[in-house]
């Protein structure tokens, strides 16, 4: 059996990757979701929660999927300590050089506290560049769809919250760009599909 963890982006619960678990789910992935505390809790705490979750998911290889800071929090935890069975990591529109909107939102009244203790993790220096022995897949989406556009200085082309380039990160093994915007991409059947590719074969493979 083969897992796969789900792990949901600041503010969010997880009920927002529930299409995407379905769809993993049909192919056969037995699915997990974390769930954690984005604003009250910081970063490495909650890497440090994610790696003792995957500790206790079954499976002979589990897979990991993070969408926002969710994909910051799974790269933080794997970076900070080893984890048996951990097989591949796809991020989805993931900030892993920092975010330019997030880091805008701290800037108005009150921001830093609607955004808690996360808001270490989007500093545009705060991952590593990636060294782990273990397939990183990377999706950006390019549709300009979200607040960034608001609050000015995201850097196109962006999915409406994080720019393409605030996805990239030195040493992932693939990063490709959806039509998508931050949010959509976690319904996307076309985004799904990639995750699976992934998941399946380390690179971005389109159906057969």
């Amino acid at each position: 059996m083969t897992s796969v963890v789900l792990v949901h982006g600041l503010w969010m619960q997880g009920a927002e990757m529930s299409l995407l678990r379905r769809r993993l789910g049909t192919v056969g992935f037995q699915t997990h979701q974390f769930s954690y505390r984005s604003v009250l809790d910081g970063v490495e705490e909650n890497a440090r929660r994610l790696a003792e979750f995957l500790n206790s998911v079954p499976g002979e290889a589990v897979h990991l999927v993070g969408h926002s800071l969710g994909g910051v929090i799974t790269l933080k935890a794997l970076q900070d300590q080893p984890i048996e069975r951990i097989g591949r990591i796809v991020c989805l529109g993931a900030p892993l050089k920092g975010s330019c909107t997030v880091r805008a939102v701290a800037r108005l009244p009150g921001g830093r506290w609607f955004i808690g203790k996360s808001m270490p993790a989007f500093r545009d220096s705060f991952l590593a560049p990636w060294t782990a022995p273990i397939d990183l897949g990377l999706i950006a989406g390019s549709s300009p769809v979200g607040c960034g556009q608001l609050l000015g200085g995201l850097a196109s082309p962006h999915d409406g919250t994080i720019s393409v380039e605030e996805t990239r990160l030195e040493g992932a093994t693939e990063h490709i760009v959806v039509r998508v915007s931050h949010l959509s991409m976690l319904w996307s059947r076309a985004v799904a599909n990639k995750v699976v590719s992934f998941l399946e074969s380390g690179r971005f493979r389109d159906p057969v």
